[in-house]
């Protein structure tokens, strides 16, 4: 399945410094068959990946979380060789976009003869002065906020981390932003608590978008209007249960789309893939989001195995 052409890029740092027996037996696992290269700083894994693909590695690898996997897709992205296979090795905090992949946790380790590369969709987010692709979604408002929360709780990791981020960001950082949006040919102008842009299903370990789809042409996405802080409170066990947020409540919009533009009264804080793109200090007010079908190539299992 993996050849000798493989090249590991690893966060040792990976799930909070938690990892380490993980990575470890992954070294084991592949002593024969891959490179491993650390990273050190954030943005170096994106570096590295750019760096194996023009070294002319088949399979580069993350081993870490979805940040991980996040650098990795980008400097594979940016390599602009679509016969590189990502593969994602997943021991992070959150492992969203393995979840959506099928990839199971250790699989390298029993071995996954159902793994195959599949052309899976990316998208892509442009503001004025930076541009990035993400790969598992894009969460703005509400989410960024929960993101840049969770980056203050150090003690946690997974559901545990991510649910109590969730519950500060509803008591001390709830805000709603006056906002004009463009999704494909719908244009609505709402006060916003939250936006999702998902490929995967999961953003932070929570289900939000169940019916998404990573190679079926579209971003599933979910628009968050003027709820009040004990509508938040009620919807929490939708999330926590995994079965996302109902469909027939007021100023919640779901939908599916190619290509969004929004326009904002106050500056955003927006995560992808669970990394921060912007936050509020930095002024950003407009986004233009595009799908990008089939552009990245990724160890997964075959589309219908992946639920």
């Amino acid at each position: 399945m993996l050849q000798r052409d493989t090249c590991v890029i690893f966060n040792p740092s990976s799930g909070r410094g938690r990892s380490a027996r993980r990575l470890s037996g992954l070294q084991r696992a592949w002593a024969e068959r891959a490179v491993f290269w650390p990273t050190n700083a954030v943005g170096h894994a994106e570096e590295l990946a750019l760096r194996a693909a023009e070294a002319g590695f088949g399979v580069v690898a993350a081993a870490g979380g979805d940040g991980t996997v996040h650098e990795v897709a980008n400097g594979l992205l940016r390599a602009a060789r679509p016969d590189v296979v990502l593969a994602v090795l997943p021991v992070g905090s959150a492992n969203d976009y393995a979840a959506s992949l099928g990839v199971e946790t250790e699989w390298w380790e029993r071995g996954e003869p159902n793994l195959r590369p599949h052309d899976v969709d990316v998208g892509i987010v442009r503001a004025p002065g930076r541009s990035r692709y993400f790969v598992n979604g894009l969460g703005l408002g509400f989410n960024g906020m929960v993101t840049r929360e969770s980056r203050r709780i150090a003690w946690l990791q997974g559901v545990a981390l991510y649910g109590l981020a969730v519950l500060r960001t509803i008591c001390f950082r709830y805000q709603l932003i006056p906002m004009r949006l463009a999704i494909d040919d719908e244009e609505r102008a709402a006060p916003t608590l939250a936006l999702t842009v998902a490929l995967g299903r999961r953003e932070g370990n929570f289900v939000v978008a169940p019916q998404a789809e990573l190679d079926d042409g579209w971003f599933d996405y979910l628009h968050a209007g003027a709820l009040r802080r004990r509508e938040l409170f009620r919807l929490l066990p939708s999330l926590f249960g995994g079965r996302g947020l109902p469909r027939d409540r007021a100023n919640l919009w779901h939908g599916r789309c190619r290509r969004l533009r929004l326009q904002a009264e106050s500056p955003l804080v927006v995560h992808l893939d669970g990394e921060l793109f912007c936050v509020p200090e930095e002024g950003l007010r407009e986004l233009e989001i595009e799908l990008l079908p089939n552009a990245l190539r990724v160890l997964s299992r075959l589309p219908d195995e992946r639920r």
